[in-house]
């Protein structure tokens, strides 16, 4: 029981890291034609993130693979349940991946603004859809010992769209405060202003979500059987807040980190709530995958949890080593510099 406890927690933790990571690369990708003026810019923007894109995936893969590996019946059944929606999420981040790095093999108009749209498609629907299947795992679905009796049009529900709105900005926020930070001149004011602009707009989500969540799940039983959970919301308040009030100091960074706070707490909110389930299901609580009715053996997580201790410090050390090697910002300069050395 200890053994399954500890991988919720860790399963909770890889996607809160997950998000927090590839939320600002999701951000940077919708703004990326909307702050690029010119293809300066635009390229500017791409090299912010392009020495760390591919590396915030491991934290995708290390998601997925924690929950094949601890609890293979939600794995499976997820799977099966939300195969269109997973299948199109997994198209997005491919074509978002590809762009990337196709956009600058040839130097043609058009070839480079189909490129840039394909990066703003494959942002714009990973960071909507995640919010949506997030938004109906906290609800739960309607699924019984006969199977799922859902849709892919019935996920789109109210608080589904909701928690995918919510998604979307906080991404997009957190992308505008990534480029404040990684870029200077009139691309680092344009993002600063936008960051400050969009925050109102975040905060109204934030707020309908909490309200909303009250009566479109179950996630607060937790916090109100164990009040010093409240602890948790009560924090990614703060921390929300704290994303204005550092930008309005010019505290770039610090409302960055601010924003990865907000984005770390409002997953620990809906795992928290979610405990010890990891789909309920709407229909039959009897029918809700567990972290106990789909877990693996004690003996295969007790080796998983071994080989988590070895590799996962390992993981975030090159992670840490990453960031501070390519902590300075981008300009255009550098960018032509390094077009023609290539």
């Amino acid at each position: 029981m200890e053994l399954q406890i500890t991988w919720f927690v860790l399963w909770g933790v890889l996607w809160g890291v997950y998000f927090m990571l590839d939320g600002f690369v999701l951000g940077v990708g919708i703004l990326h034609n909307f702050l690029g003026r010119n293809e300066a810019e635009k390229r500017v923007l791409i090299n912010t993130v392009g020495p760390v894109w591919d590396g915030n995936e491991v934290w995708l893969i290390t998601a997925g693979g924690a929950t094949f590996a601890a609890f293979p019946g939600t794995y499976a059944l997820m799977f099966s349940y939300l195969y269109t929606p997973l299948l199109l999420l997994l198209f997005a981040l491919i074509i978002r991946g590809v762009s990337f790095e196709f956009r600058g093999k040839m130097p043609g108009k058009w070839w480079k603004k189909g490129w840039d749209s394909a990066i703003l498609l494959g942002s714009f629907l990973p960071a909507l859809l995640f919010g949506v299947a997030f938004g109906n795992i906290f609800s739960g679905l309607p699924m019984d010992g006969a199977g799922y009796h859902g849709s892919f049009l019935s996920l789109l529900n109210p608080y589904g769209l909701l928690t995918g709105l919510l998604f979307l900005l906080l991404f997009v926020e957190h992308g505008a405060l990534y480029i404040s930070v990684k870029t200077v001149g009139d691309l680092r004011s344009r993002a600063h202003l936008l960051a400050d602009s969009l925050w109102p707009f975040l905060l109204l989500a934030a707020a309908a979500f909490l309200v909303y969540t009250r009566y479109a799940t179950k996630l607060y039983d937790n916090f109100f059987n164990l009040p010093f959970l409240l602890a948790l919301p009560l924090a990614a308040v703060v921390a929300l807040a704290s994303i204005r009030l550092f930008s309005a100091q010019g505290k770039l960074l610090h409302a960055f980190a601010a924003s990865s706070l907000t984005i770390l707490l409002v997953v620990a909110i809906g795992v928290t709530g979610l405990f010890p389930n990891l789909i309920p299901s709407t229909l039959d609580p009897l029918s809700s995958l567990t972290i106990y009715n789909t877990s693996s053996s004690p003996y295969t997580l007790k080796i998983m949890t071994v080989v988590a201790l070895v590799f996962v410090p390992v993981v975030i050390a090159y992670k840490i080593w990453v960031y501070r090697v390519f902590r300075g910002v981008v300009t255009a300069e550098e960018v032509l510099q390094d077009e023609q050395a290539y």
